[in-house]
């Protein structure tokens, strides 16, 4: 077969936002508008939060973050060595100097007891990466912070009501997932987002930022801030200035432009309304999978325990024994027979962008571990059983066929 007709990671739209959308075209305003504050509201009751802030992508909400928070340049923030480049590429766009840390043996997650001795007087951030959406253990990450108050020396207001490292979770795989009862969203003190076409809940590029209350914040007078960021550093959005006499606007500072539309956020509201539905496909999917491969020699994800459920974002493997070059030819083999994979993730020290900054592979021995003999393969909510069973197969017999190689 040589027609790839099951994609990874298509994504699952329905009439439902079609409407939306066409509602929305023919409103006559399209940019962030009621819609786009309505589905920000709507974020906020799903992870349980008082304020959300919709934008262009989770990469954005983690830069603006950054910025809130006033780190820059002479900061350092902690991020794991196995993520996408977003988690790590803020970091260097607000000047930054970002400190990777390697994941523990044999898993995703980054390793805490690194995190520990990564921590320096001029540690200001750490980005933890929520890998698959299994949500990190922040219980582990604040202990860690905590025990390192005296290092911290914040540098403004903002910093000091914190009194310690500040957690910003790249949740971009996340959103939907629970640990210990809490939803994510309110486990770390600013969470990120995305909505990119890839993701569980999509407005075809989006994402969102919320954060935890605490004494001292103005959740408000944060929301705002944020969408001055967000539009330029201008004092009207453009709804408000397109009031009748209502031109009159300031511009406070010179910003960024990374604002969510009303479009988007028309799709979002939609999936929202079917977001509980979708997860219960996926580990439906996730169900069969794990019983189909349970006798084959891999190492998966768990994306459920006592204590946690992940969002079912990606279906992880990892083949025992296999080197990358073997890795590749596998996915080559699972492409001739009809079915996308893909490898979650190339380590950060790998990419050239990284190496030039004098990050090497050989000082994550962990992370290289896990990304030789990763493949992911597709799950989603519109894979139907059929779909699901021929992957199955499909993977099954390249495994097969690769052990008698």
């Amino acid at each position: 077969m040589d027609r790839m007709n099951i994609p990874f990671s298509p994504p699952d739209i329905t009439d439902e936002e079609i409407a939306e959308v066409i509602e929305v075209l023919r409103s006559g305003w399209i940019t962030t508008g009621p819609k786009t504050k309505l589905f920000e509201k709507e974020l906020a009751e799903y992870c349980h939060t008082n304020k959300v802030v919709a934008l262009n992508s989770a990469t954005a909400a983690m830069e603006m973050t950054l910025r809130v928070l006033g780190i820059g340049p002479g900061d350092e923030v902690i991020v794991p060595a196995y993520t996408y480049t977003a988690s790590c590429s803020v970091i260097c766009h607000v000047g930054a100097v970002p400190v990777m840390v390697d994941v523990a043996k044999d898993s995703f997650e980054l390793a805490y007891e690194e995190v520990e001795k990564a921590i320096t007087d001029k540690t200001k951030a750490i980005i933890p990466v929520d890998i698959a959406g299994v949500l990190c253990d922040y219980d582990r990450i604040y202990e860690i912070l905590d025990g390192k108050k005296a290092f911290f020396h914040p540098q403004n207001d903002m910093q000091a009501l914190f009194g310690r490292v500040i957690v910003i979770a790249d949740c971009a795989h996340g959103f939907g997932a629970v640990q210990k009862g809490k939803c994510a969203g309110q486990l770390a003190d600013f969470t990120c987002f995305s909505f990119h076409a890839v993701k569980n809940l999509t407005t075809a590029e989006g994402g969102a930022v919320t954060w935890l209350s605490r004494e001292g914040m103005d959740d408000e007078a944060l929301y705002k801030q944020y969408q001055l960021l967000s539009l330029h550093g201008q004092t009207k959005d453009a709804l408000h200035k397109n009031k009748a006499g209502a031109w009159e606007y300031d511009i406070v500072y010179p910003a960024y432009k990374c604002n969510m539309t009303d479009i988007q956020a028309s799709i979002g509201l939609a999936q929202l309304e079917r977001y509980d539905e979708m997860l219960k496909r996926r580990f439906e999917i996730i169900a069969m999978y794990d019983e189909a491969f349970k006798d084959y020699p891999l190492q998966g994800l768990l994306h459920m325990s006592k204590t946690y459920r992940s969002s079912g974002h990606l279906y992880l493997t990892r083949v025992n024994g296999m080197n990358e070059v073997q890795r590749n030819e596998l996915i080559e083999k699972m492409a001739a027979r009809g079915v996308a994979c893909n490898v979650h993730y190339k380590p950060l020290p790998m990419l050239t962008a990284y190496k030039k900054l004098g990050f090497d592979i050989k000082d994550y021995p962990n992370a290289y571990k896990q990304y030789e003999n990763e493949i992911t393969l597709p799950l989603y909510s519109t894979l139907s059983d059929e779909d699901v069973k021929r992957v199955i197969l499909a993977y099954q017999g390249c495994l097969e066929e690769m052990r008698c190689e």
